[in-house]
């Protein structure tokens, strides 16, 4: 008898739903997108409604010719693939293969467990043509923007740029912020506190002068107000107390939990979906096989299953008591622009705890899943109270406020711990309540009653800039202006620092020189390109395409049509920063003449103005004043193997790397070495520090590629004093043993 066929993208979902389907279906995987437009020309008919040429990609021929094989022969092919515009589009590249149309179905489902896959299968659909076309519309939209105005900024300003049709506005917010920055004018205030002995010992603020509200704005008027309450005794004026309920965060959408797990795990967007992706399609449960622990890990909806809900109340009222359960199920508005095709991101089995998992998961997928868990079994449970108090202290013409709050009952915190969900907005009232429970309890206190401060102390304080974004903040300033969708957030994250407009120093991200200039050119020659307004329109349009109430090609021909207008006039307007110089008052130290920034392939440098006659170039920086300074090459301690100069570190395409000194006599160059033997046995090389396509550090074997000896973390010359291993390596704490369940580690000196 012939057996059905279902397709999926991953070969890790296809294994999962193997054994959910049996040996009566056949489950293949296309291994992602399997068509995409032409990589060397614009792939579309601009002329003729903009229809795109699709072709397989490279390297997919195979993989579509065991499908129309397999297809050939199944009773029925079930098009499975993930349940968003992605996944539309791939099955609608999929079904283009086969020829017998007649037999083909789409299943969706937004978890991997039996239930899920056989529901799908009893109710199949056809292909949504109208998500097919919202997709189409995006790649489209992106691959004009690409193939147009790069080329314009490789004339303009270098090989190998390129430009966005949504980074680009990632990268302006970035740069805007910077500039926010650096125009940042700091305001002064003064505070003063009143400390008490107690017990316990507090503190209260002044908030009233003669009932208004204090403002100290300079150190002598602070200074006045010190001097007169000096020594003055404080009577209790008003005592207020109340209990404040604060409620559980709804389950996590895709931007939220990219948020939250940048805050609390450390891990960056693309890390946490890629982990996410992991636990989606299902991971090895022993005796139980291959199983899909979470939801659909791509929506911006905190839609629950009824079914979800059910199962989470009850283990609710198992472990944590009727108390922790509220009379009703809680529910979580959507955003409006939410597409509520999937479920808020949860576990597949609420029963299924973080703990009976633990050992079947790598660290990372078990911290994941448990933030994961935690967060949905919170968002079914009662709310946290407190007991909030505040006491009002009248002192000669001022008034001193103390707060203090008490956890009364931990509701959701007893799941989710004690760190409040940064996306939750918080009151006033909130934030008091919140900073008084760090700092401590009040006395018992009686209106009336006189106390006497044991110090009183004035603080300057300054307005402080706004902050720079890390990852967690851009998506979350992307999700609140309408830019992108839960499927774009990490790769926009990953592709601004891959095209070096952005950089991230300590966490946090920083405009480089490059995206400064690109960005500043956009802005001025292509407002609607950089605009945000302008992006989360178009995301709305695409929206309305997805729906079925706008013509794809219609949303495309309106962006299309003033954006080759802004790009005619920027080919004859927009400046030529190739050829630009910017004079300097630094000598040449070769000919004595002035010098001057040029851009290159590696951004901004110094040449001599007197270019090509003389050709001395060199690398600076340039202070918050403006002020140009030299970076004077690093000269190592390693000799040239071929003239005996000493070796500079410098910095190039693939990273740093050592160059002779003698240049341009000598043009010797070399990896810049660990000092550290390669650790495989005969080898007799060394490691070497080199770099990535992608730009990150590895340091690797000399004797590459006869050796093949690579890893990620910089090797220290120390045996391990727990095992065989002959080096160790450098770990954010200090040095530890690569070797795998070692576990030796010593805290840096």
């Amino acid at each position: 008898m012939a057996k059905s066929l279902l397709i999926v993208e991953s070969p890790s979902k296809a294994r999962t739903i193997q054994k959910y389907l049996g040996k009566d279906w056949v489950v293949k995987s296309s291994v992602g997108h399997v068509k995409d437009l032409p990589k060397d020309e614009i792939g579309i008919d601009l002329e003729n409604g903009f229809t795109p040429h699709y072709i397989p990609i490279h390297g997919k021929g195979k993989v579509l010719a065991e499908i129309r094989s397999a297809a050939k022969t199944a009773e029925h092919v079930y098009l499975a693939t993930d349940p968003d515009r992605e996944g539309e589009a791939i099955a609608w590249h999929i079904a283009d293969e086969i020829k017998d149309k007649s037999k083909l179905f789409r299943v969706r489902f937004n978890e991997i467990t039996k239930k899920a896959i056989l529901k799908g299968i009893a109710e199949p659909t056809r292909i949504d043509d109208d998500m097919v076309n919202a997709q189409q519309a995006r790649r489209v939209l992106d691959r004009i923007v690409g193939y147009r105005l790069s080329p314009l900024l490789w004339e303009k300003v270098k090989r190998g740029l390129s430009a966005g049709r949504v980074q680009s506005v990632a990268v302006r917010l970035v740069a805007e912020r910077e500039a926010e920055i650096r125009a940042f004018v700091p305001e002064e205030s003064w505070s003063v506190t009143a400390a008490f002995a107690g017990p316990p010992p507090f503190e209260a603020k002044l908030s009233k002068l003669e009932g208004k509200a204090a403002r100290l704005a300079r150190e002598k008027e602070t200074m006045a107000v010190v001097g007169e309450l000096a020594g003055t005794p404080y009577r209790v004026e008003t005592i207020t107390r109340k209990e404040r309920k604060k409620s559980a965060a709804p389950p996590f959408i895709t931007s939220q939990l990219q948020q939250q797990a940048s805050s609390r795990l450390g891990f960056t967007p693309k890390r946490t979906m890629a982990l996410a992706q992991q636990l989606y399609e299902g991971v090895e449960l022993g005796s139980e096989g291959p199983v899909g622990l979470i939801t659909y890990m791509r929506t911006d909806s905190t839609r629950i299953s009824p079914d979800a809900v059910d199962a989470t109340r009850a283990f609710i009222a198992s472990e944590f008591g009727d108390d922790y359960l509220p009379a009703k199920p809680n529910a979580f508005k959507s955003k409006a622009s939410a597409q509520d095709a999937h479920e808020a991101i949860r576990p597949t089995d609420v029963n299924r705890t973080p703990g009976q998992v633990i050992g079947a998961l790598t660290r990372e997928q078990y911290r994941l899943y448990k933030l994961i868990w935690e967060r949905f079994v919170a968002c079914q449970m009662t709310p946290a109270r407190f007991d909030d108090t505040a006491v009002d202290l009248a002192c000669g013409r001022a008034t001193f406020r103390a707060t203090g709050s008490v956890l009364k009952f931990p509701g959701w915190r007893r799941a989710y711990g004690e760190e409040v969900p940064e996306e939750q907005p918080a009151t006033k009232a909130d934030e008091d309540a919140e900073a008084a429970v760090r700092s401590g309890l009040l006395p018992v206190l009686e209106e009336g009653q006189e106390l006497q401060a044991t110090a009183l102390t004035p603080k300057q304080h300054f307005t402080q800039p706004p902050p720079r974004f890390n990852e967690a903040s851009l998506i979350k300033e992307l999700e609140e202006r309408g830019i992108g969708r839960p499927s774009t957030y990490a790769a926009i994250i990953t592709t601004v620092q891959d095209r070096k407009y952005v950089e991230k120093r300590e966490s946090r991200l920083h405009p480089t020189d490059l995206g400064v200039l690109v960005n500043d050119l956009l802005v001025e020659h292509f407002p609607n390109i950089v605009s945000p307004e302008f992006t989360a329109r178009m995301e709305a349009d695409l929206d309305e395409v997805e729906h079925g109430n706008k013509n794809w090609k219609t949303s495309v021909q309106d962006f299309y049509d003033p954006f080759t207008r802004d790009l005619e006039a920027a080919r004859e307007q927009m400046r030529n920063i190739k050829r630009e110089t910017v004079p300097t008052d630094i000598d040449c130290e070769k000919c004595g003449q002035k010098m001057v920034i040029r851009w290159g392939k590696h951004g901004r440098f110094l040449a001599c103005s007197t270019y090509p006659d003389c050709k001395s170039t060199q690398e600076f920086r340039e202070t918050e004043d403006g002020t140009i300074e030299i970076v004077r090459d690093e000269v190592s301690d390693t000799p040239c193997p071929e003239c005996n100069k000493p070796m500079a570190i410098k910095t190039g395409r693939f990273g740093r790397f050592l160059a002779c000194t003698g240049y341009p006599d000598c043009r010797t160059t070399r990896p810049i070495p660990t000092g550290v033997p390669c650790p495989r046995e005969g080898c007799g090389g060394d490691l070497v520090e080199k770099q990535s396509r992608k730009g990150k550090v590895f340091f690797s074997c000399s004797n590459y590629p006869k050796c093949d000896f690579a890893s990620w973390d910089k090797p220290v010359g120390e045996p391990c004093p727990d095992c065989d291993s002959p080096y160790l390596v450098v770990k954010k704490s200090g040095v530890g043993c690569p070797v795998k369940g070692c576990g030796f580690t010593k805290k840096a000196a």
